[in-house]
Protein backbone atom coordinates (compact mmCIF):
# COMPACT_ATOMS: atom_id res chain seq x y z
CA UNK A 1 0.00 0.00 0.00
CA UNK A 2 2.79 2.48 0.58
CA UNK A 3 4.35 1.79 -2.52
CA UNK A 4 1.04 2.69 -4.50
CA UNK A 5 0.72 5.71 -2.43
CA UNK A 6 4.75 6.58 -3.02
CA UNK A 7 4.00 6.02 -6.73
CA UNK A 8 0.90 7.65 -7.00
CA UNK A 9 2.58 10.98 -5.50
CA UNK A 10 5.56 10.84 -7.43
CA UNK A 11 3.54 10.43 -10.54
CA UNK A 12 1.14 13.61 -9.22
CA UNK A 13 4.47 15.42 -8.42
CA UNK A 14 5.54 14.96 -11.72
CA UNK A 15 2.68 15.73 -13.47
CA UNK A 16 2.13 19.20 -11.54
CA UNK A 17 6.01 20.07 -12.85
CA UNK A 18 5.49 18.92 -16.39
CA UNK A 19 2.17 20.60 -16.93
CA UNK A 20 3.90 23.96 -15.55
CA UNK A 21 6.79 23.85 -17.51
CA UNK A 22 4.48 23.55 -20.85
CA UNK A 23 2.09 26.60 -19.59
CA UNK A 24 5.12 28.41 -18.92
CA UNK A 25 6.75 27.79 -22.49
CA UNK A 26 4.19 28.54 -24.46
CA UNK A 27 4.41 31.83 -22.21
CA UNK A 28 6.96 32.92 -24.98
CA UNK A 29 6.72 29.99 -27.75
CA UNK A 30 4.20 29.92 -30.31
CA UNK A 31 1.53 26.89 -30.31
CA UNK A 32 2.67 24.95 -33.09
CA UNK A 33 -0.92 22.72 -33.67
CA UNK A 34 -3.58 21.57 -30.97
CA UNK A 35 -5.00 18.08 -29.66
CA UNK A 36 -8.02 18.96 -31.79
CA UNK A 37 -6.49 19.89 -34.89
CA UNK A 38 -5.07 15.99 -34.32
CA UNK A 39 -8.71 14.75 -33.99
CA UNK A 40 -9.82 15.80 -36.47
CA UNK A 41 -7.47 14.67 -39.05
CA UNK A 42 -7.76 10.81 -37.50
CA UNK A 43 -11.68 11.40 -37.89
CA UNK A 44 -11.66 12.61 -41.20
CA UNK A 45 -12.08 10.22 -43.86
CA UNK A 46 -10.77 12.11 -46.02
CA UNK A 47 -7.68 13.86 -47.08
CA UNK A 48 -8.23 16.54 -44.40
CA UNK A 49 -6.32 19.67 -45.25
CA UNK A 50 -5.53 21.95 -41.57
CA UNK A 51 -5.35 25.64 -42.50
CA UNK A 52 -3.19 27.43 -39.66
CA UNK A 53 -1.09 30.57 -39.89
CA UNK A 54 0.03 32.23 -36.40
CA UNK A 55 -0.04 35.82 -36.79
CA UNK A 56 0.74 37.93 -33.45
CA UNK A 57 -2.01 40.18 -31.74
CA UNK A 58 -0.87 43.24 -33.10
CA UNK A 59 -1.90 41.57 -36.29
CA UNK A 60 -5.35 40.56 -35.27
CA UNK A 61 -8.16 43.16 -36.29
CA UNK A 62 -8.77 44.85 -33.01
CA UNK A 63 -12.37 44.28 -34.32
CA UNK A 64 -12.62 40.87 -34.08
CA UNK A 65 -10.50 40.27 -30.80
CA UNK A 66 -13.79 42.83 -29.57
CA UNK A 67 -16.29 40.51 -31.17
CA UNK A 68 -14.88 37.39 -29.84
CA UNK A 69 -15.06 38.94 -26.05
CA UNK A 70 -18.42 40.27 -26.47
CA UNK A 71 -19.26 36.96 -28.32
CA UNK A 72 -17.84 34.47 -25.71
CA UNK A 73 -17.02 36.07 -22.53
CA UNK A 74 -18.02 39.76 -21.92
CA UNK A 75 -16.37 39.66 -18.58
CA UNK A 76 -12.98 38.41 -20.12
CA UNK A 77 -10.78 41.19 -18.24
CA UNK A 78 -11.98 41.13 -15.24
CA UNK A 79 -12.40 37.44 -13.92
CA UNK A 80 -9.49 35.50 -13.48
CA UNK A 81 -10.60 32.43 -15.35
CA UNK A 82 -14.13 31.46 -14.54
CA UNK A 83 -17.56 33.64 -14.69
CA UNK A 84 -19.13 33.03 -11.70
CA UNK A 85 -21.97 35.19 -12.93
CA UNK A 86 -22.33 33.04 -16.02
CA UNK A 87 -21.82 29.93 -14.36
CA UNK A 88 -24.89 30.15 -11.72
CA UNK A 89 -27.01 31.87 -14.43
CA UNK A 90 -26.13 28.37 -16.27
CA UNK A 91 -27.30 26.76 -13.53
CA UNK A 92 -30.35 28.77 -12.30
CA UNK A 93 -31.67 28.42 -16.15
CA UNK A 94 -30.54 24.51 -15.95
CA UNK A 95 -32.95 24.00 -12.46
CA UNK A 96 -35.87 26.14 -14.50
CA UNK A 97 -36.10 22.96 -16.84
CA UNK A 98 -33.96 24.16 -19.80
CA UNK A 99 -30.95 23.07 -21.96
CA UNK A 100 -27.75 23.43 -19.54
CA UNK A 101 -25.65 25.67 -21.53
CA UNK A 102 -21.89 26.62 -21.69
CA UNK A 103 -20.22 29.09 -19.01
CA UNK A 104 -16.93 28.52 -20.30
CA UNK A 105 -14.78 31.40 -20.23
CA UNK A 106 -12.19 32.25 -22.90
CA UNK A 107 -9.09 31.12 -20.38
CA UNK A 108 -11.23 28.04 -20.51
CA UNK A 109 -11.67 27.31 -23.82
CA UNK A 110 -8.07 28.41 -25.08
CA UNK A 111 -6.77 25.55 -21.44
CA UNK A 112 -9.28 22.59 -23.90
CA UNK A 113 -7.61 23.75 -26.68
CA UNK A 114 -4.79 23.78 -26.11
CA UNK A 115 -3.70 21.46 -23.89
CA UNK A 116 -6.97 18.86 -23.73
CA UNK A 117 -9.30 17.31 -25.75
CA UNK A 118 -12.98 18.46 -27.07
CA UNK A 119 -14.95 15.42 -25.26
CA UNK A 120 -16.34 16.21 -21.97
CA UNK A 121 -16.12 14.24 -18.76
CA UNK A 122 -15.11 14.73 -15.29
CA UNK A 123 -11.88 14.47 -15.48
CA UNK A 124 -11.20 16.53 -18.99
CA UNK A 125 -13.18 19.41 -16.80
CA UNK A 126 -10.86 18.91 -13.43
CA UNK A 127 -7.79 18.75 -16.26
CA UNK A 128 -9.60 21.96 -17.99
CA UNK A 129 -10.16 24.19 -14.56
CA UNK A 130 -6.40 23.20 -13.36
CA UNK A 131 -4.95 24.46 -16.81
CA UNK A 132 -7.51 27.62 -16.81
CA UNK A 133 -5.62 28.20 -13.58
CA UNK A 134 -1.86 28.28 -14.46
CA UNK A 135 -2.68 29.76 -18.09
CA UNK A 136 -4.21 32.50 -15.78
CA UNK A 137 -1.63 32.75 -13.24
CA UNK A 138 1.30 32.95 -15.56
CA UNK A 139 0.07 34.57 -19.00
CA UNK A 140 -0.74 37.92 -19.53
CA UNK A 141 -4.75 38.55 -20.63
CA UNK A 142 -2.84 39.34 -23.70
CA UNK A 143 -1.24 36.63 -24.49
CA UNK A 144 -4.50 34.17 -23.47
CA UNK A 145 -6.19 36.13 -26.39
CA UNK A 146 -3.35 35.64 -28.53
CA UNK A 147 -3.18 32.15 -28.49
CA UNK A 148 -6.96 31.53 -28.44
CA UNK A 149 -7.27 33.29 -31.63
CA UNK A 150 -4.59 31.47 -33.48
CA UNK A 151 -6.15 27.99 -31.95
CA UNK A 152 -9.44 28.15 -32.09
CA UNK A 153 -11.11 25.77 -34.83
CA UNK A 154 -13.37 28.86 -36.92
CA UNK A 155 -14.11 26.41 -39.86
CA UNK A 156 -14.51 23.04 -40.75
CA UNK A 157 -9.98 22.24 -40.87
CA UNK A 158 -9.61 26.61 -40.47
CA UNK A 159 -7.77 27.17 -37.24
CA UNK A 160 -7.41 30.33 -36.12
CA UNK A 161 -8.02 34.41 -36.94
CA UNK A 162 -5.79 34.86 -40.21
CA UNK A 163 -6.46 31.33 -41.89
CA UNK A 164 -10.43 32.55 -40.55
CA UNK A 165 -9.76 36.18 -42.46
CA UNK A 166 -8.49 34.07 -45.69
CA UNK A 167 -10.76 31.83 -46.09
CA UNK A 168 -14.20 33.34 -45.02
CA UNK A 169 -13.49 36.73 -46.58
CA UNK A 170 -9.81 36.79 -48.67
CA UNK A 171 -8.42 38.95 -46.36
CA UNK A 172 -5.93 38.67 -43.84
CA UNK A 173 -6.66 38.74 -40.12
CA UNK A 174 -5.29 42.61 -39.75
CA UNK A 175 -7.70 43.98 -42.43
CA UNK A 176 -11.00 42.09 -40.80
CA UNK A 177 -13.52 44.80 -40.61
CA UNK A 178 -16.48 45.24 -37.91
CA UNK A 179 -18.64 43.00 -39.90
CA UNK A 180 -16.69 40.23 -41.00
CA UNK A 181 -14.98 39.97 -37.11
CA UNK A 182 -18.81 39.69 -36.04
CA UNK A 183 -19.34 37.18 -38.35
CA UNK A 184 -16.38 34.62 -37.92
CA UNK A 185 -17.18 35.41 -34.45
CA UNK A 186 -20.91 34.14 -34.93
CA UNK A 187 -19.75 31.01 -36.12
CA UNK A 188 -17.71 30.12 -33.08
CA UNK A 189 -20.41 28.36 -31.26
CA UNK A 190 -19.79 25.77 -33.87
CA UNK A 191 -17.64 26.20 -36.43
CA UNK A 192 -18.17 23.37 -39.01
CA UNK A 193 -22.27 23.84 -39.02
CA UNK A 194 -22.36 27.56 -39.64
CA UNK A 195 -21.06 29.64 -42.71
CA UNK A 196 -19.21 33.53 -41.79
CA UNK A 197 -19.73 34.05 -45.60
CA UNK A 198 -22.23 33.62 -46.86
CA UNK A 199 -24.12 33.47 -43.80
CA UNK A 200 -27.19 31.66 -42.27
CA UNK A 201 -30.24 33.72 -41.08
CA UNK A 202 -28.75 32.28 -38.00
CA UNK A 203 -25.41 33.64 -38.45
CA UNK A 204 -27.13 36.72 -39.62
CA UNK A 205 -28.80 37.62 -36.31
CA UNK A 206 -26.38 36.64 -34.08
CA UNK A 207 -23.56 38.56 -36.03
CA UNK A 208 -26.14 41.64 -35.74
CA UNK A 209 -26.55 41.22 -31.88
CA UNK A 210 -22.65 41.26 -31.48
CA UNK A 211 -22.08 44.15 -33.80
CA UNK A 212 -24.61 45.86 -31.39
CA UNK A 213 -22.22 44.62 -27.99
CA UNK A 214 -19.23 45.99 -30.26
CA UNK A 215 -20.77 49.32 -30.26
CA UNK A 216 -22.19 49.13 -26.44
CA UNK A 217 -19.00 48.46 -25.20
CA UNK A 218 -16.15 50.25 -25.80
CA UNK A 219 -12.78 50.17 -26.98
CA UNK A 220 -10.80 47.12 -26.28
CA UNK A 221 -7.40 48.37 -24.43
CA UNK A 222 -4.59 46.77 -23.27
CA UNK A 223 -2.92 48.82 -20.65
CA UNK A 224 1.37 48.47 -19.74
CA UNK A 225 2.17 47.04 -17.85
CA UNK A 226 -0.96 47.21 -15.65
CA UNK A 227 -4.06 45.27 -15.31
CA UNK A 228 -5.59 44.70 -19.09
CA UNK A 229 -9.30 46.23 -19.06
CA UNK A 230 -12.24 47.97 -21.38
CA UNK A 231 -11.86 51.23 -21.84
CA UNK A 232 -15.74 52.46 -22.18
CA UNK A 233 -15.95 55.64 -24.54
Amino acid sequence: MKKLVRFIVKNMLLFIVMSILWVLAYKWIDVPATPLMGIRKLQSEQNHTVRHNWVPLEQISKDLQLAVICSEDQHFMQHNGFDKEAIEKAIAEHKAGKRLRGASTISQQTAKNVFLWPHRSWIRKGLEVYFTYLIETFWTKERILEIYLNSIEMGNGIYGAEAAAKFWFDTTAKNLNKSEAAAIAAILPNPRKYLANPPSSYTEKRAAWIFIQMRNYGTLVFDKPQQNEYREH
